[in-house]
């Protein structure tokens, strides 16, 4: 009966969280979605030089994945649903519901050294020109892809803006209908 009539603990009162500069809401930028498509991770970045694709490649060798080049035409490269499922691609990156890209050759089972993908996205290129190509790590032990990025854009392609033009809006930072900088 004595923990009905019990008085509830007095709780401090904490002073709300806040920077005190609503200012820096003029700092965020929105996103602009005509002829903007991104694909894998890295793809709102301008192209990645060989040093860059490299350095991600090292990263999948030092993880234990297997890097795998594959490539596709720009008619089935992107995907902006998920068939079946009704999900948005644009906000469900790595969900692939049976999309599958062309592969270059077989995984690189073995791989030590970026040299070796990277001649072989280069061949890949020579080859299929006007393809998207994509590096992937793929955990053999966990059977599952656990990273890719856009290794090669083809020269033709204009669906996506340079990165002055990916963002819309006016801001202090530059950006009054579509250029701009902050990125």
């Amino acid at each position: 009966m004595a923990a009905l009539c019990s008085v509830a603990p007095v709780v401090a009162k904490v002073p709300a969280v806040s920077t005190g500069k609503a200012s820096k809401s003029s700092a965020m930028q929105v996103w602009n979605p005509t002829n903007n498509k991104f694909f894998e991770t890295f793809s709102f970045l301008p192209p990645l030089s060989d040093q860059e694709i490299a350095r991600q490649v090292q990263y999948l060798i030092n993880n234990g994945w297997a890097p795998c080049i594959e490539f596709e035409g720009a008619g089935k490269a992107y995907c902006d649903t998920h068939g079946w499922s009704g999900l948005d691609s644009s906000v469900n990156a790595g969900y692939y519901d049976n999309r599958y890209w062309v592969m270059w050759k077989l995984p690189m089972y073995g791989c030590t050294s970026p040299d070796e993908v990277l001649a072989e996205v280069r061949a890949c290129t020579r080859a299929f020109p006007d393809c998207f190509i994509r590096v992937a790590g793929f955990d053999n032990i966990k059977q599952v892809q656990c990273s890719s990025f856009l290794a090669h854009r083809p020269a033709n392609d204009r669906t996506f803006q340079p990165v002055s033009g990916r963002q819309v809006g006016d801001s202090p930072s530059g950006g009054g209908g579509g250029g701009g900088g902050g990125w």
